[in-house]
């Protein structure tokens, strides 16, 4: 049996080429997408927006866009949104603007943008192992100030993490990153549903993490050396940084990036959050029927989508008919559902309305 040893395949034309990278037997075509489920991040093309598609943001959480969690200790504030703004493919990405800039960054203040992925989606990197596969990050950027930036991995479940810098070269134009993260043969990922590992992309840092060397092999975690040469953002009033195509996946060549529709990635999205909020006109559990007045009338959500995992459940009821605008009664929450409770006010045909949210982010 013969074996052909090449790096690249090139066409005659130059317009396209195979890449073969170290992992044995795997061929990749950067002209085809043609490659099978492969990115890691949810909602990296920035097209679902639940909460709000834009929010004034002064503290952490998750704010607009789904599945990217805001991670600030800082004094400033931003404005975060789904912005209609993107390079060739992408029709949206997700833009932060300094509202009220950070003039003076503590020591251990920090500012950065995550995505927190559960265990279980993450066994195929054998992390842990003497199979340990490396990872891939790629993505558009575009920012105002140009400068260092920072990527990391974090192992939450081990407390290890890797870090790798980018530039932005010109400013307030698209440019294409990659980077490739070594495997990490330490610390396995735990096989369950709770939040393993943290991609950040880093947006302003304080000394307590950039005043020793940055990090570029997977190792405990050091404060010191997890964001060295980070650029800081929040320092100027009017600053902008979009980010969209973001992509995680294994191996050594970043591929085309993974377009999902949108009915997918909504419902990959709504395993973490699910809302009603301008559902006013559609009824939570009670439908047409006799009510009781003083008697407290329950009704079943069935969520379309399986949680994460018991969500936390906000909820607004208006009450209608028979129904009072009394408080609502909680019933208890599953991964699949949940119940609401009203108490009548009258006796007769009622239902009762109401706006919720369920969150089971990590």
């Amino acid at each position: 049996m013969s074996t052909l040893k090449v790096d690249t395949i090139t066409k005659a034309d130059g317009t396209g080429s195979l890449s073969v990278p170290a992992e044995s037997g795997t061929v990749v075509t950067t002209a085809s997408p043609s490659l099978g489920r492969r990115n890691l991040i949810i909602n990296g093309a920035m097209q679902v927006a639940q909460r709000s598609t834009s929010l004034s943001v002064s503290s952490s959480g998750y704010r607009a866009l789904d599945r990217f969690y805001w991670a600030a200790n800082t004094e400033d504030v931003i404005t975060m949104s789904q912005a209609s703004d993107g390079p060739d493919e992408f029709a949206n990405s997700l833009k932060i603007e300094v509202t009220t800039a950070e003039t003076d960054l503590a020591a251990g203040e920090y500012a950065l943008l995550t995505q927190r992925i559960e265990g279980q989606n993450l066994q195929g990197i054998a992390k842990g192992t003497s199979s340990a596969k490396q990872l891939t990050a790629s993505f558009w950027v575009k920012g105002s100030i140009t400068g260092t930036y920072i990527v990391e991995l974090f192992d939450n479940d081990n407390t290890r993490q890797v870090s790798a810098s980018y530039t932005i070269n010109s400013a307030n134009t698209w440019e294409y990153k990659t980077i490739t993260f070594p495997a990490d043969t330490s610390g396995a990922f735990d096989n369950d549903n709770n939040g393993s590992l943290f991609v950040q992309f880093v947006i302003a840092s304080g000394t307590d993490f950039t005043s020793g060397t940055l990090n570029t092999s997977w190792a405990s975690s050091t404060n010191a050396n997890r964001w060295v040469g980070q650029t800081n953002v929040i320092g100027t009033s009017g600053a902008t940084f979009y980010i969209t195509g973001v992509q995680l996946e294994v191996g050594t060549v970043a591929t085309p990036f993974e377009h999902r529709s949108y009915g997918e990635e909504l419902a990959l999205c709504k395993r973490y959050y699910q809302a009603n909020a301008s559902e006013n006109s559609s009824r939570v559990g009670i439908n047409d029927g006799y009510v009781v007045n003083g008697v407290t009338h329950y009704g079943t959500r069935i969520f379309p989508v399986t949680m994460r995992a018991a969500p936390t459940i906000v909820t607004t009821l208006n009450g209608s008919s028979n129904f009072n605008t009394g408080t609502y009664i909680a019933a208890g929450s599953s991964v699949d559902g949940f119940r609401a409770g009203c108490t009548a006010s009258g006796t007769g045909t009622g239902y009762f309305l109401g706006n919720w949210t369920a969150d089971a982010e990590l």
